[in-house]
């Protein structure tokens, strides 16, 4: 589940190449309907990053900005853990899985 507001957590898990990647979410700021941020960590691995979603209207469309940061806070050793990875990661997540997702709420 989530929710959007500050102090919901979440976890879910996400395996690859036989690892496991247990994500933890932590909202830390909510601004309805254009903002959400969120502490990112993996259960199993040091370091953390924030995430945050920005919806910016525009003439007759609205458009999403994705923007990470501390993603050198980890490992550097994990291939999962690359900017090529997380790239490709997120290119997915938006450009297909929130494209299908979208389409089917319409």
């Amino acid at each position: 589940s989530f929710q959007p507001e500050v102090g919901f957590e979440t976890e879910f898990n996400v395996e690859s190449q036989g690892r496991n990647f247990l994500h933890q979410w932590k909202v830390t700021e909510v601004v309805p309907p254009k903002k959400i941020t969120y502490d990112w960590r993996y259960g199993n691995y040091p370091g953390d990053s924030f995430v945050t979603f920005e919806i910016f209207e525009e003439e007759n469309h609205a458009r999403l900005r994705l923007t990470c940061v501390g993603i050198e806070n980890f490992p550097g050793d994990v291939p999962e853990f690359t900017r090529e990875s997380c790239t490709e990661g997120w290119n997915y997540f938006l450009k297909k899985r929130l494209v299908e997702y979208l389409g089917n709420k319409g």
